[in-house]
C-alpha cells in the first residue's frame, strides 16, 4: 500500500494497526516484526491489546477455558479490537491480509455451521464493518503460498509462525479438509470462493437485524453482543457462556463474582469512540490546506478553477 500510494499519488494517510492478543512465544515475536515494519516504511503504529481492552490476555483465557473453544474468544475479541483501534485513529478503511486460503476456509466453516448471515458476508471483498469504518481484503484471490513466495523473493521482513493454539481450532479441521481437496483438484480454493459468491439467501428467509449492544454499543443482532457475553462468562466463572447454550440457562442462578482483573476493566462505549473519531475528522479537515491544487482533485474543476468547498483528499 505504501508503494502504490507513493507511485500513483493516491494521497492516503497510512497507519499500521496491530492487535496484541497476549500469546507468549507467538504474538510477542510478531509484534517485533511489526515494530521493524514501522521503521522500515516510516508509518505510525498503534498496538491495541486484549489486556488493555478486556482485562484478559489469550493466555489467561486459555488457562480458564482450555484449548477446545479458545479460538472463539480470540476471533470475537479481535474483530471488535480492530474496530476500536480504527476509531482511535479515525480510520476510514481497514485493509487486512486475509488471503484466498483464509476466505475458502471461512466459507467451509460457515457452511458446516449453517451460519447463513456470515456466509453471505464472508465473500465480500469489502464490508461496512461497524458502520463507520470499511474493512476490505485485497488478497482475497491470492493464494497464501503466493504471498509467502513474493515476500521471500522480495526479501521483505515478515512473520509466518503459526499460532500456538491453532492446532486445536475448528478452522484447523477446515484447513486440512481444504488441503485434501486441493490435492485432488488444484483449483478447489478459488472454486469454493466463486461458489460462495454465487450463493444467495432466499427472500423468504428471515435474517438477523443488526442493532447495537446495550452494554458497549458495538454492532450486534442481539441485545448483548458476543464479546460482552463471553466476557461476562469469564468474569462469572462460566467460560462456556456464549458457546454452550446450556450455560445461559444457569447464568441467572450464579452470583456476580469477579474472579480476576478482567472485571475491573471499564471498556469505552462505542458511541463515545465514534464521537471522538468524528471530532478528530472535523479537526483534521478544518486544519488541512484549503486547496491541494492536484489536477485530479475535486477542488479543481475542468476550467482549473477552485471549487467552493475544502479539499477532502
Amino acid at each position: 500500500m505504501k508503494t502504490l500510494n507513493e507511485r500513483y499519488d493516491y494521497g492516503l494517510d497510512l497507519f499500521l494497526l496491530s492487535i496484541d492478543e497476549g500469546i507468549a512465544g507467538y504474538r510477542d515475536d510478531s509484534l517485533e516484526t511489526v515494530k521493524r515494519n514501522k521503521d522500515q516504511y516510516s508509518l505510525p503504529l498503534l498496538i491495541v491489546s486484549y489486556e488493555q481492552l478486556y482485562g484478559w490476555s489469550m493466555d489467561s483465557i486459555v488457562e480458564t477455558v482450555g484449548r477446545k473453544n479458545n479460538c472463539t474468544f480470540c476471533g470475537v475479541f479481535r474483530r471488535q479490537a480492530l474496530d476500536r483501534g480504527a476509531l482511535m485513529l479515525d480510520l476510514d478503511h481497514i485493509v487486512t491480509g486475509h488471503n484466498a486460503d483464509d476466505v475458502a476456509e471461512t466459507i467451509l466453516m460457515n457452511i458446516f455451521r449453517g451460519d447463513l448471515p456470515r456466509l453471505g458476508r464472508c465473500t465480500d471483498i469489502a464490508t461496512a464493518g461497524d458502520g463507520y469504518t470499511v474493512r476490505s481484503k485485497p488478497f482475497k484471490y491470492a493464494y497464501e503460498k503466493e504471498i509467502v513466495m513474493y515476500a521471500y523473493f522480495k526479501r521483505l521482513d515478515y512473520f509466518s509462525t503459526e499460532c500456538t493454539y491453532s492446532p486445536n481450532a475448528y478452522r484447523g479441521y477446515a484447513r486440512e479438509f481444504l488441503k485434501d481437496l486441493e490435492a485432488v483438484r488444484p483449483s478447489a480454493i478459488l472454486d469454493i470462493i466463486h461458489s460462495g459468491e454465487a450463493m444467495r439467501v432466499a427472500h423468504d428467509v428471515q435474517m438477523p437485524v443488526a442493532a447495537q449492544c446495550e452494554r458497549c454499543g458495538y454492532i450486534s443482532s442481539n441485545a448483548v453482543c458476543k464479546a460482552c457475553t463471553l466476557l461476562e462468562g469469564l468474569e462469572r466463572g462460566v467460560p462456556k457462556l456464549g458457546i454452550a447454550r446450556s450455560a445461559k440457562a444457569d447464568l441467572q442462578a450464579l452470583p456476580v463474582v469477579a474472579k480476576n482483573r478482567g472485571a475491573s476493566v471499564q471498556r469505552v462505549h462505542f458511541d463515545k469512540l465514534w464521537e471522538n473519531a468524528k471530532r478528530m475528522r472535523e479537526e483534521r479537515i478544518a486544519n488541512a490546506d484549503s486547496w491541494c491544487n492536484k489536477p485530479s482533485c475535486v477542488c479543481v474543476d475542468q476550467n482549473n478553477t477552485e471549487s467552493s468547498h475544502a479539499c477532502m483528499q
